[in-house]
């Protein structure tokens, strides 16, 4: 049976650039496509980083009850995990890597247990999560302003997972989430 890791964080935490080289580390891990109903970011494509759906088409999907868990963040802003997308990996005999916001990691955990191991990525301070946001250079002073804001209220889901990473140094918390996700596979 399958495992799966579950990684969650505040936006602008670091919890993607982890997630991204762990899958290139050869873990046999296999990312889980969440769905959204904002539209793309620069590069993103449909199926790659996400599965992008109309806020229509993804409260269908809801009341249909083909998501492991989902959240409305912001006003009609979707974000959740397909069954049919974690089944699709967990049949094809791999492992589970998903990058989710923290009520979405709370609940894959609870619903998969000790098959799954939640990842916590903690930014140095809120201010520092401030600057990296301003840095990507993807979104307006208001989208920061509420994701700054939104992260405060996360950072308290923090004591809910099994393992924190402090990433004030990315190479450093690349190497710690390496050595955790290494081991919970290995058992």
């Amino acid at each position: 049976m399958g495992k799966l890791v579950i990684f969650s964080a505040p936006s602008g935490a670091g919890k993607s650039t982890i997630v991204n080289y762990l899958l290139d580390q050869h873990l046999d891990l296999k990312f889980s496509i969440s769905a959204t109903s904002r539209p793309p970011r620069g590069t993103e494509r449909n199926g790659v980083e996400y599965y992008f759906l109309a806020p229509d088409e993804f409260r269908q999907k809801v009341d249909n009850g083909e998501f492991l868990e989902y959240e409305e963040v912001y006003k009609d802003r979707y974000y959740g995990t397909l069954k049919s997308e974690v089944q699709r990996i967990l049949d094809n005999g791999n492992n589970v890597i998903f990058d989710v916001d923290v009520v979405g990691g709370c609940n894959i955990k609870d619903y998969y247990g000790k098959q799954a191991l939640a990842v916590f990525i903690k930014p140095p301070s809120i201010e520092e999560l401030r600057q990296r946001l301003i840095k990507r250079g993807t979104d307006s002073d208001e989208v920061i302003n509420d994701r700054v804001s939104k992260a405060e209220y996360e950072l308290t889901f923090a004591s809910k997972f099994d393992v924190v990473i402090h990433n004030e140094d990315l190479e450093k918390a690349k190497a710690e989430a390496l050595s955790v996700i290494q081991e919970f596979l290995s058992q």
